[in-house]
């Protein structure tokens, strides 16, 4: 083993770091995918396994929640977990204890073994995340590589939640919904073996400062109340003493956290993570573009099932355009781009390219064509999304310190997970107002049973139509969040930059010689 300083420009550093580092990144992939699958493949198996298990209509939200609570809550706290054991061995273990969760879910036999699992799976879930995303962060150095990189896993992080419902569509409509449980076991024997074999990490990028104990415990309070007080507010309304209560704890206990932060001597998040004005503008730009998405993954199903009379499998194949599009930008325009041109010149034209897409999407009629509205309108979002998840991916962790990587990670999944959250409340409480109001004000014109139900699928298409426009102008505005925040210059080199406090200096990136 030896340490070089990395300081020439276009030098092969990756082959440097590591020879396998292209294996690697397929065995990250298959992890990647996994977690991604898993947030739309176990929703299409829901009313079945509610059947099964007995879970009432109220509780049935827990096998959702109870996922993106733990997952959005530990999300920070598993990125330190990752820069405190090592990437490699916090990416095995949290494949190990996603496949032993995924088990125990597919055999579940109540309500309650069921949401358990599911909450242990959030949990693995936010330790295996941030150290994916981190070990790409610390093995691909090299501009051209780290862009072909991040241009696979950003495929893959935006196209996976559509490829989730095709396949938990097969699953549920040819075998049974446990098999959306079991499936990940496969993919999570396959990624930790191979990594096991597979990685090497660059010496010297944990950190293995004391635990912030105060700052574990703020975060992942706020966090959970925050994503919870979203969630609730979907299904409880945003007046509910609760929920206002959530929101109010949230902010409480994050700004607490902030101020936390700002005076421990090994904070669990450094602020000068989130405080770099790249970074910074990253976060808040993917976020809002995945509320933006969240909410259509929602309106699309509900429209191509129940509108249309799609079966889950051919709900699942509609979407393939999107995750064509959207391999398309990450892996091909973004990656080809990314070392020509500023970060910010993809990002922000992506997402207006998405916007447009989105656009489309609000001339939806009961009778709308697939070929000539939604076909042209999922191409539009997939290119736009891929071509602006890619640089805001490898963005993110780029310049961080390596011993900051896995909390770096953990923000960018952090503002997906919230931004989730929000975007499922937000505009499905948009959508469900002017459904409501629609039909009240047309169903005293249907005299029989059929104009009646007529007006009530009307009714749902308009509440569609009416927050996807909102979605449009969430796009818009993370479009002039990227264009405006994010000025970093294109990646002109192989070495890695730190900017601890706002400085930006090269650092020397440890090397595991081969």
């Amino acid at each position: 083993m030896s340490e070089t300083a990395a300081k020439a420009p276009g030098s092969a550093l990756g082959a440097a770091v590591d020879p396998n580092r292209w294996k690697a990144l397929a065995f990250i992939a298959i992890a990647q995918l996994m977690v991604v699958l898993d947030a739309t493949i176990v929703n299409i198996a829901l009313p079945s396994a509610q059947q099964d298990l007995g879970i009432s209509d109220g509780n049935r939200q827990w096998v959702v929640t109870a996922y993106a609570l733990a997952f959005g809550g530990l999300l920070l706290f598993g990125g330190r977990i990752a820069d405190l054991w090592g990437r490699k061995r916090a990416f095995v273990v949290g494949l190990g204890g996603f496949a032993a969760a995924s088990a125990l879910g597919g055999a579940a036999t109540n309500e309650a073994m069921m949401f358990g699992a599911r909450a242990l799976q959030g949990a693995f879930g936010a330790l295996l995340a941030p150290a994916a995303l981190s070990l790409l962060a610390v093995m691909f150095t090299d501009a051209k590589e780290r862009a072909k990189a991040f241009g696979i896993y950003g495929a893959i992080a935006g196209g996976g939640g559509a490829v989730g419902l095709i396949l938990g569509g097969f699953l549920t409509e040819y075998l049974d919904w446990r098999w959306t449980f079991f499936v990940n076991i496969p993919f999570a024997i396959v990624a930790a073996a191979g990594a096991w074999y597979v990685i090497r990490e660059p010496e010297g990028g944990r950190n293995r400062s004391a635990l912030d104990i105060p700052g574990v415990i703020l975060s992942t309070l706020g966090l959970v109340s925050l994503v919870y007080g979203f969630t609730r507010a979907e299904s409880e309304g945003w007046s509910d003493s609760m929920t206002i209560g959530m929101f109010v704890a949230s902010g409480v206990l994050l700004l607490a956290f902030v101020l936390v932060e700002s005076r421990v001597k090994a904070p669990l998040l450094p602020l000068r993570v989130v405080t770099e004005r790249n970074r910074g503008g990253i976060y808040l730009s993917l976020g809002l573009a995945i509320i933006a998405m969240f909410g259509l993954f929602l309106f699309l199903t509900y429209y191509l099932q129940i509108v249309k009379g799609y079966s889950p499998v051919k709900t699942g194949f509609a979407f393939l355009p999107m995750i064509a599009g959207m391999i398309t930008g990450s892996t091909q325009i973004g990656t080809r781009l990314m070392t020509r041109v500023a970060p910010r010149l993809l990002m922000g034209p992506g997402f207006l390219v998405a916007a447009l897409g989105m656009l489309l999407l609000t001339q939806l009629e009961i009778g709308s064509s697939y070929a000539a509205l939604l076909l042209p309108a999922m191409l539009l979002l997939g290119l736009g999304m891929g071509t602006a998840f890619m640089p805001a991916m490898s963005l993110a962790t780029q310049g961080v310190k390596p011993q900051d990587a896995g909390v770096a990670s953990a923000m960018v999944n952090t503002s997906q997970q919230v931004g989730g959250a929000i975007g499922t409340a937000l505009l499905n409480t948009i959508a469900a107002s002017a459904t409501t109001s629609y039909i009240a004000d047309h169903i005293a014109g249907a005299s029989s049973r059929s104009q009646q139900q007529l007006v009530q699928l009307e009714g749902m298409v308009e509440g569609y139509t009416s927050a996807i426009w909102f979605a449009v102008g969430i796009l818009v505005v993370a479009a002039g969040i990227a264009l405006t925040l994010v000025n970093a210059g294109r990646p002109g080199g192989s070495t890695v930059a730190s900017s601890e406090e706002g400085a930006q200096d090269e650092v020397a990136v440890p090397v595991v010689a081969p």
